[in-house]
């Protein structure tokens, strides 16, 4: 299986390049993984709504080129979006290896830079997926993701993982 994470903006901590390091070392068993990050946008305090929207539409540009046309059939995109479906992690595991026996063997997971994911890059998506009510740094979501996707394998493998 092949999985990328397109994430807007770079991770400019130490500790946090190193989670997502040994993240990656540690799927390169399971699954191809390739993470791209595209540039975030300066966001001035106090910016407009129609900034805003600018911002996200330049971020959403830089996305799309990564991203297959919708109907492409052995490609998955999911969002990571507040508003979007909550799931266990045995309930993450099980539709990782369900998309995978339905032939989709490429899946990409979307991380919004600091003002989310504009509605083209929503619309697009065909899962969208809550970790919690909560809103995390992008940096931290990255390291989240990818444990979970690593517990999602250990899973799917019957191999065992801390609870």
């Amino acid at each position: 299986m092949k999985i990328d994470i397109l994430c807007v903006g770079k991770i400019k901590e130490s500790f946090y390049r190193d989670a997502v390091s040994e993240y990656s070392k540690r799927l390169s068993r399971y699954c191809s993984l390739n993470i791209i990050e595209v540039s975030d946008e300066k966001t001035p305090d106090n910016c407009s709504e129609t900034e805003r929207d600018k911002i996200l539409e330049k971020e959403a540009e830089r996305l799309m080129k990564y991203i297959p046309d919708k109907g492409t059939p052995d490609c998955h995109v999911i969002t990571l979006e507040i508003k979007g479906k909550k799931m266990t992690s045995e309930k993450l595991a099980d539709t990782i290896e369900s998309l995978s026996i339905n032939g989709k063997s490429h899946l990409i997971f979307i991380i919004g830079g600091s003002l989310g994911l504009h509605n083209s890059i929503i619309s697009r998506s065909d899962t969208a997926l809550s970790f919690s009510d909560m809103t995390f740094p992008h940096q931290l979501m990255r390291v989240i993701l990818l444990e979970q996707i690593y517990r999602s394998f250990r899973i799917i493998n019957h191999e065992p993982y801390h609870k």
